[in-house]
């Protein structure tokens, strides 16, 4: 089993285009983002605004205040249902506070029957959501039915903004087998990962749950414990340290194409060979797609850390980036604009003069005629249709904002993993990777695709640019 941040970077090369002909900065462990542009993004590439929320890394960020304070932990049951939708909102549209939003979108989230799909149109890259709180240890179950066909990735896992992660992948050749997986700080090892048998997830709906405590991480599928891991077998005695995740985690959501020609052999293998964009749920569709219903999330609760959601938001104190970094704080999470940062949260903040018209602050860290990317995604899009020929009900509304470029990310593969000439939203993160990248959708059959950002998967593609650093 792939890893999903690894993986999934090959999937960002979709997109990524012109990205470095642009010269957007990049980040690593060994390259921080300048100044100018302080936040390494969950795609490695550095910028302000939504590139310090949700996914921002502070190892790689200019300091370790220049990311967001993140959303402590709530119990919640989401419905995933219609009257849902409206809490689920794009990249370009969030600035960071969690009453105002479930769960952030990059792709194309439909409705249909009370339940949220998450649809991947003709040559895109699919759609993940994240939620807007963070895991700091817990439960979290999720009701779904998985996507099908060769090359189709089908994801719920957890993620951190120091890429711990606790992953449920799910192929689309592979029907009867649900895929777990678990890396510490985005370190690849393929030795993780372990199967748990299940009747088809396509046809059927299933309730895979991840419990997550401080010792030990148990999967579950319809309340039984499929498969647990140990903190105790994780001492990794050359590092000194468990290699165990155990910083605070978004729950994500996402399909992808683990097939797509422009991935790794070994990326493209794994998930059951090339995939085919003229399928049978293509044709009849316009999309392949994975259906999500409930999600549930139940905080450790814990009285003392680690694990505890007693304030408003968790930040790091320490680039070891280990469970007693993490501060609980009453650190304020959302930003005032587009042009804010950690260190500086008010920037571009609309003030009234004495004329009554209102005037923005300069935008924090911005220097000379330089502006740097401020949102790694948007776009809009009409209703549209989804299987069975209803009407579906498209989340978001328009986008606006920056045209960012995702992660020139790498799977954990050796081998090309670069766009080419077909490659997805050169510059405008268009979901749609036809020629010309007009982003209007695949066909008349899915008028109602949203062509926003590239948003390719569990952490939408999360920094396959880190995963080179490990080849």
């Amino acid at each position: 089993m792939r890893s999903t941040v690894l993986a999934l970077g090959a999937a960002a090369l979709l997109g990524a285009g012109n990205v470095l002909a642009d010269d957007i900065p990049t980040c690593s462990l060994d390259k921080r983002c300048p100044e100018s542009a302080p936040c390494c993004s969950q795609y490695g590439q550095c910028g302000v605004g939504a590139y310090c929320l949700g996914g921002c890394d502070p190892r790689m960020s200019f300091s370790l205040d220049s990311c967001v304070p993140a959303p402590v932990c709530q119990d919640k049951t989401y419905k995933m249902d219609k009257a849902s939708m409206s809490k689920i909102v794009d990249i370009s549209e969030y600035l960071g506070d969690p009453s105002k939003a479930d769960w952030v979108s990059q792709g194309e989230p439909v409705s249909y029957n009370d339940n949220t799909l998450l649809t991947m149109p003709k040559n895109s890259v699919g759609t993940v959501l994240a939620s807007t709180t963070y895991m700091w240890y817990g439960s979290v179950k999720a009701r779904l039915k998985t996507s099908r066909g060769a090359g189709v990735v089908t994801a719920f896992i957890l993620m951190s903004d120091v890429k711990d992660e606790i992953d449920y992948e799910f192929v689309g050749t592979e029907l009867t087998t649900a895929q777990t997986n678990y890396y510490f700080q985005g370190i690849p090892s393929y030795v993780n990962s372990g199967n748990i048998t299940v009747t088809d997830t396509y046809a059927n709906w299933h309730e895979y749950e991840i419990r997550w405590t401080p010792d030990q991480i148990q999967w579950l599928v319809d309340g039984q414990v499929g498969r647990t891991k140990l903190k105790s077998e994780t001492w990794n005695a050359t590092a000194n340290q468990w290699d165990f995740p155990q910083t605070p985690s978004r729950v994500q959501l996402s399909i992808w194409p683990g097939g797509a020609a422009t991935n790794a052999k070994g990326t493209i293998d794994w998930a059951g060979g090339p995939i085919s964009w003229d399928s049978e749920d293509i044709n009849n569709y316009g999309y392949y797609f994975a259906t999500f219903g409930e999600i549930d999330v139940q905080c450790w609760d814990a009285k003392s850390p680690p694990g505890t959601n007693n304030g408003k938001s968790y930040y790091y104190n320490s680039y070891r980036a280990t469970n007693d970094t993490v501060v609980d704080s009453n650190k304020r999470t959302d930003l005032a604009s587009f042009l804010g940062t950690g260190t500086d949260m008010d920037a571009g903040k609309q003030t009234n003069t004495k004329g009554g018209s209102a005037s923005a602050t300069k935008s924090g860290g911005a220097k000379g005629t330089t502006v740097p990317q401020s949102i790694p995604g948007g776009g809009s899009a009409p209703a549209g249709q989804v299987p069975g020929g209803g009407s579906g009900t498209v989340s978001g509304g328009s986008g606006s904002g920056s045209s960012g470029s995702d992660g020139s990310g790498s799977s954990g593969d050796s081998g090309s993993a670069s766009g080419d000439s077909n490659a997805c939203g050169m510059n405008g993160f268009s979901q749609s990777c036809d020629d010309g990248g007009s982003g209007s959708g695949p066909s008349s059959k899915n008028n109602g695709a949203k062509t926003t950002a590239q948003g390719a998967s569990a952490l939408a593609a999360v920094v396959g640019f880190v995963g080179l650093m490990f080849l």
